[in-house]
Order: C-alpha cells, then structure tokens, then sequence
C-alpha cells in the first residue's frame, strides 16, 4: 500500500527551483519556439527595411516631421515585439495599425480635401501646375535645328540619347534636362524602330528640357530618329511669379485661389491645389444648381434607408415566424429558398432587375403584366418604388436569418406564464416577444439603416440616380441618394471631378450616420434596461 502522508508530502515537494520567488526555471525554446522566433526576426527585419527606404525617400522630399513619426511607429514596434512580456499590445498592434490607417487617416485626410479646391484642375502642386503649362502651350521653333536621337527605357521611364549639331550627346528625360553624356546610363535599354511604333503614344509624350529652365523649351519627337526644339508662348516669370503671353502680352498672375489669373478673367489650366476654407460646404448650401437637388437628395436618403430597413424586417419577421412554426413540415427546404437572393451578388442581381424592369423588354411587363408599358424605372416615383422593392428583395434574407435566430433564442418560460395568464396569441407576440425581440436585433436594425443610408450598389446598378431632374445642369436623379451624388461629383458628374466638393458631402453624411447612430444606441440601451 502507499503511505498517503508519504505521498502528500512528495506532492508538496518544491520545485527544483524552491519555493524562493526570484530564482525561476529557465525557458527551454522548443523547435515551435525556434520558428516563431524566427519568424518575427525576419518580419521585424522587412519591416525595418521598409521603414528605412521610406525615411530615405522623405527626407529627400524634406518630409522631416512625417520621417520623424515613421522612425518612431517603427522604433515603437520594435519595442513591443522583442521585449519580452507586453502580450496583449503585440495582438492590439496590428489591429489598431490597420485602424490608423484605413479609417483614422482616410477620415483626416477626407476632412483635409473637404477644405480645399481639389478637382480635375486643381490636383497637384503650384510647381507641377507651372510645369504642365509650359508644356501644353509649347510649338515646336520654325528654324529649329535637327537632333538625332535615339529612344531608351527603363522600367516605365523613357528617355533620349540627343546627338546635338555641335557634336556633343546629351541624355534627358522628362523629369531630368538634358545632360552631357557619351552613352545612356546603365540599366537603360535602346529601343529598335519595332519597339518604338509599339510605345509610339509613350514616344510621343516625350519633352526633355534642354535646360533646367523650361523657357528654353524641349525636344520633342515624332519617329524616335529626329528630335525638335519646342519652346512655349508662355514664359514664367520666377522672380514676379507670373506668366506672360510672348506673342499678346497678356499678364497671367496667382490669384490666391490656385490659378494663374489675368485681369480679363481668363484662367491658365491647370491650377493647383490650395486650402479655401469653408467655401466648398458654402457651395453646396448656396449655389441654386447643387442646393436644391442636394435638400431633394438628402430627404430621399432618410425615406430610402428608413424604408428598406422596416419593408426588410416586416418581411424577414413575418417569414421567421411561419417557418418558425413547430408544427411545418419541410422548413429546411423552404428556408433554403427564402434565403437564396440572399446567395447571389448584389450587384449581379441588380442589373438583372434592371433588366427585368425594362418598359418595353422587361420581364415584367411583358410577361407578368401582358405587354404593358409601365415605366417602372422612367417615372420618379415609380422608379423609386423600385429600388425599394428591389432593396427589399435583397435584404430580407438577412433579416429573416436574424430573427429566426432571436425567436428560436427566447425563452419558452416566459411565453408559457403568458399562456398561463390568459394571453392569445397577438398579445404575447406584441407585448413579449417583440420586446425581447428587439433586444437582440435592434443594434442590427441601426447598422442596416447606416448601410442602407450609403447603399451605393443598389441605386447605381438599378437606375444609376435616374430619371435626371430637370431643374439642374447636374446629374442627379430622382433615385440618388447622398453617396450616389458624391460619386457623381467626384468621378464624372458631367462638369468635371471635383473631390474638394465631393469630400464636404462625404463629411455631412459622415455627421448624419453618427448622430443617427448616437440617438439609435442610447434608445436601444434604454430599451435595455426597460427589459
């Protein structure tokens, strides 16, 4: 037999260490442990080697603050990663990275363009708007010399070899002015005549200054053989920051907004891009062409969201609770065919309504309807219907899934005392189970109305914003809601891109999606504690 104290005492035995709380047993790095050192060696170095190269090209940019943070971020992962212990910061890390940079940053830098005149004419500096300008007003000199040239590549950059009539060579491209050189530089490969016909639109967008002062003009060629000098009409003045017309003497001045000006009215294009403060959320508020539709656009926005949530979750409640039902037979088959649209890409489903919709090939009226002529997508109100019905159809899946989800959750005790009481079947439904009921789905009710609210896959593969108004020079239609309009500003509204403008929208409906958040939230927690 074995002796119970003698056993008691081995199990109370210390440790090969003792009991003294400052002499601990060393790690032994397992093979596991080996790898996964490793593994973060090596990752930390990619990461330092990246960091590196970015401070190197920042600091040749004179980004001196953004180099400073990047050294420190980097210097912070280093620290959380290889000093032992800081176990929860080494999971929050990434997660709060991916945080800065894909949410944090886009907000603050959204905010940023919001306050200035970024747009198709007004999207890089003053010194590239300068550049360009020289550029777009040059012609070629009508006594030129001849150059021979010949045409170099590397990677996605071309430049040229330049025999000058003097007899010397010189090699530029277009970012670099022509430079004395006996052959291109290494890593620069020639191009033969098949190769140039191939690149000829890249060939042809070649200007390589002859000097660092672009008033001197460029060379340009044709064939990749010859090569002319082309000087512009427009000479910069450096000194009082200014452009003057050689052949009419017209004066182009900054006039502070980020264009070159002159006294006529007339504008050099393009600009650059410039703070102006308020002025785009001014714009949107006062111009009668954007004012009117964007009122319009906004109400639409609230009925479209708030709709399509309560049209999705009266039919996705009403199909939970049928086939909730304890005594139907085959509810998995009919489950699987209620939640089929929901299976299907949204975006493939809403040209296919689109299709289905059509007033004179459509589906539905020359099928279900007989050959009528309804306008589902032509008339405003018809066309709105519509993209509710249509939203309706795609979103009820889901809110089937989660109800019948919180139904089977409930608690039978609770409906059974209510049977017990005397209560039918409505009763129990309206004064038991819906509360507990929106308990559970309430916070989902509100995160379907913001993505209801900025539901761009629906509106714009359905009627992309259509039928127009007819009071704006604008395209915006009756169905645009307010990110549909935000695109259209931003990448094509017809007058040109202007994401200065598109940015200031993008920030209110930012403003209305949180505050509607806010009151949503503290109205589920009351409901909360009512429950």
């Amino acid at each position: 037999m074995v002796d119970v104290k003698t056993a008691a005492k081995k199990t109370a035995a210390p440790s090969a260490w003792g009991d003294d709380p400052f002499h601990k047993p060393a790690r032994r790095l397992t093979t596991g442990g080996l790898v996964a050192l490793l593994v973060k060696v090596v990752l930390l170095a990619v990461i330092d080697a990246l960091a590196v190269f970015g401070v190197w090209v920042l600091v040749a940019k004179g980004d001196w603050i953004a180099a400073g943070v990047l050294l420190l971020v980097v210097a912070g992962v280093n620290y959380l990663y290889l000093r032992p212990g800081l176990l929860p910061g080494k999971y929050l890390a990434p997660g709060l990275a991916f945080l800065a940079v894909f949410q944090i940053f886009v907000i603050i830098y959204t905010g940023f363009i919001a306050f200035t005149n970024a747009g198709d004419q007004h999207n890089s500096t003053k010194q590239d708007a300068i550049e360009q300008i020289i550029r777009t007003s040059q012609e070629r000199v009508p006594d030129s010399p001849e150059y021979t040239v010949e045409v170099y590549k590397q990677a996605d950059q071309f430049g040229l070899l330049v025999a000058e009539p003097g007899g010397g060579t010189a090699f530029g491209t277009n970012e670099q002015p022509l430079q004395d050189a006996s052959s291109a530089p290494d890593g620069w490969e020639q191009l033969n005549l098949n190769q140039i016909i191939r690149l000829q639109d890249e060939v042809l967008a070649l200007n390589v200054p002859v000097s660092d002062d672009l008033n001197d003009g460029t060379l340009r060629t044709s064939d990749g053989r010859k090569a002319f000098v082309f000087t512009s009409s427009l000479e910069y003045d450096e000194a009082a920051d200014t452009f003057t017309n050689t052949e009419t003497g017209q004066v182009y001045s900054d006039d502070g907004e980020g264009n070159f000006r002159a006294e006529s009215g007339e504008t050099l294009t393009p600009g650059w891009r410039v703070v102006i403060g308020w002025d785009n959320f001014a714009f949107a508020f006062t111009n009668d062409q954007i004012r009117d539709p964007l009122l319009r656009v906004t109400i639409w926005t609230f009925a479209f969201a708030a709709l399509s949530t309560l049209v999705c979750f009266a039919l996705g409640l009403f199909l939970a609770i049928v086939l909730n039902h304890p005594t139907l037979r085959g509810k998995k088959v009919y489950r699987v065919l209620v939640i089929l649209p929901y299976a299907f890409p949204a975006y493939l489903t809403g040209l296919v309504w689109a299709g289905m919709l059509n007033t004179e090939f459509g589906f539905i009226n020359e099928v279900l309807l007989g050959g009528a002529q309804i306008p589902w997508l032509g008339d405003p109100w018809l066309a709105r219907f519509s993209v509710i019905f249509v939203n309706m159809w795609l979103g009820y899946a889901y809110m089937f899934l989660v109800c019948t989800g919180a139904l089977q959750s409930l608690p039978d005790d609770i409906v059974e005392a209510a049977k017990m009481d005397g209560a039918g079947a409505w009763r129990i439904f309206r004064s038991v189970k819906m509360p507990l009921l929106f308990v559970a789905v309430a916070p989902l009710l509100i995160a379907t109305f913001a993505y209801n609210f900025n539901n761009f896959g629906v509106i714009y593969m359905l009627t992309r914003g259509n039928p127009r108004f007819t009071d704006t020079t604008l395209d915006i239609g009756a169905t645009d809601i307010m990110i549909t309009m935000v695109y259209k500003v931003a990448f094509g509204g017809g007058g040109g891109r202007d994401l200065g403008l598109a940015s200031a929208l993008s920030i209110l409906i930012f403003i209305i999606v949180t505050i509607v958040a806010v009151i949503s939230f503290r109205q589920t927690k009351a409901l909360e504690d009512l429950n």
